[in-house]
């Protein structure tokens, strides 16, 4: 993914941190934008986004650090994974927040081009433009103008495992695809399945056949895919789709097989390797499966929960995907001045340094220091996101509008969720996904 640093915070890097368990912030920070402690005091910011269990609690600590610098109330308002149908259906009805976190380029432009958004405040701009890679700055923008800022990233080619599985089994992290298909299988052979699939949720089936077809192939074909230049009945997406569906298919490599898999969530598939009763030795989703293993099933990570970069498919190059959580401010909501003061606090890395002491974050923020990550892996994960500037590809189906991308039941997700229920036909599958998406990019 990407991402870079230098030191921040220098003597009070420990206030920063404290702010979430309510502490006054350093005198005159870059917090500053919400205009002098406790300027916003009697206002109420509301903020919507996916979020919920250890995400939401943990975002809540960034947003009572607000609270304590400005004196501005919040209140978070969890929308489930359909975003874009939840947010227009408050606007609509006279309720919109003033916030959303949109996990979605093609809802952020969606917003954008619906008029919903205000474009972001020079102070925000400013900020964004110093301490972020330019490619965090150009999946922010709409027609040149920035209305989103990129809070939380999410490195999203980590393959999770446990390391007692795979000593059990006598393997070590693999470095290419046919070599984790062939551990996955020696795993099995030793009592565990290979892979827990959270199946249940559409956008981690997105997430593994993203991983493929970007290494598979290449970055040109991938950008030329999530634009809908290329159509999903190309040979490529058929040869991905493929590959994927042999592991889908292979009872020894998912846990329970393909119903099971269907019928977990995504923080069911990490409780499948990391919970009190393992089933599997290996989950792929993105750096975040750290939070969730830290936090629901007390793992330490780098002792108890380890990753592996996701291999590189068919000898092409190992995968770089990312995703994250844009911050925006909707034009209709009844505290909207307030909440770009969020968003402008939000953009520091006083900010960021909250959720990471907690864990289960990533920051595209350069100027965050990689010592207020918790640990070491979340640490290297950083690094290597930040580090991979503006090489790194965005999530295709956040790329995409929400009716194929982001919507529950719809799209790709249920049409992946079909092929893991049915792998026979990559073909009928890349047809099915082309006739979506000419219908939702309308082209």
């Amino acid at each position: 993914m990407m991402r870079r640093r230098t030191t921040l915070l220098t003597s009070c890097t420990a206030l920063a941190l404290a702010l979430a368990l309510g502490a006054t912030a350093c005198g005159g920070g870059p917090v500053a934008a919400g205009g002098g402690d406790k300027a916003l005091s009697g206002q109420t910011v509301t903020v919507a986004g996916v979020w919920s269990g250890a995400e939401q609690k943990n975002f809540q600590k960034v947003l009572d650090a607000f609270t304590a610098k400005t004196g501005a109330k919040t209140q978070f308002v969890s929308t489930g994974d359909n975003v874009s149908t939840v947010v227009g259906s408050k606007i609509e009805g006279g309720d919109a927040p003033d916030v959303v976190m949109v996990p979605q380029v093609g809802v952020l432009q969606q917003f954008a081009k619906k008029g919903w958004l205000k474009p972001l405040s020079p102070t925000a701009r400013q900020t964004i433009t110093a301490d972020y890679a330019p490619v965090w700055q150009n999946y922010g923008s709409v027609d040149g103008t920035l209305y989103g800022l990129y809070f939380k990233a999410a490195h999203k080619s980590t393959v999770w495992y446990s390391p007692d599985a795979l000593a059990q089994a006598g393997v070590k992290p693999p470095t290419t695809y046919d070599e984790m298909l062939k551990d996955g299988h020696t795993i099995s052979d030793s009592g565990l399945a290979a892979f827990a699939v959270g199946g249940e949720d559409g956008w981690t089936l997105t997430d593994w056949f993203e991983n493929v077809y970007l290494s598979q192939a290449g970055p040109r074909k991938y950008d030329a895919l999530a634009a809908h230049k290329l159509k999903w009945t190309d040979p490529s997406v058929v040869r991905a789709l493929t590959t994927l569906g042999k592991l889908f298919k292979d009872k020894q490599l998912v846990a329970g097989g393909q119903k099971e898999a269907l019928n977990t969530d995504f923080p069911g598939s990490v409780e499948k390797v990391f919970g009190p009763k393992p089933e599997a030795g290996m989950v792929y989703e993105g750096d975040f499966v750290a939070g969730v293993a830290h936090d629901q099933f007390g793992k330490s990570i780098g002792k108890d929960a380890n990753f592996f970069p996701f291999p590189a498919v068919d000898g092409g190059t190992a995968p770089v995907v990312s995703g994250g959580d844009a911050a925006v401010v909707l034009k209709d909501g009844k505290n909207a001045t307030a909440g770009m003061k969020l968003l402008e606090y939000l953009a520091t890395p006083e900010a960021a340094a909250v959720w990471a002491k907690a864990g289960g974050f990533l920051s595209p923020n350069k100027k965050l220091d990689p010592a207020a990550y918790a640990d070491d892996v979340t640490r290297a994960t950083a690094k290597s996101l930040v580090g991979a500037g503006d090489s790194v590809r965005f999530d295709m189906s956040d790329q995409a509008p929400a009716a194929f991308g982001g919507t529950k039941g719809a799209g790709e997700w249920k049409l992946l969720q079909d092929f893991l229920r049915d792998p026979s036909d990559p073909k009928a599958i890349a047809a099915q996904l082309e006739s979506a998406a000419a219908k939702a990019y309308g082209n």
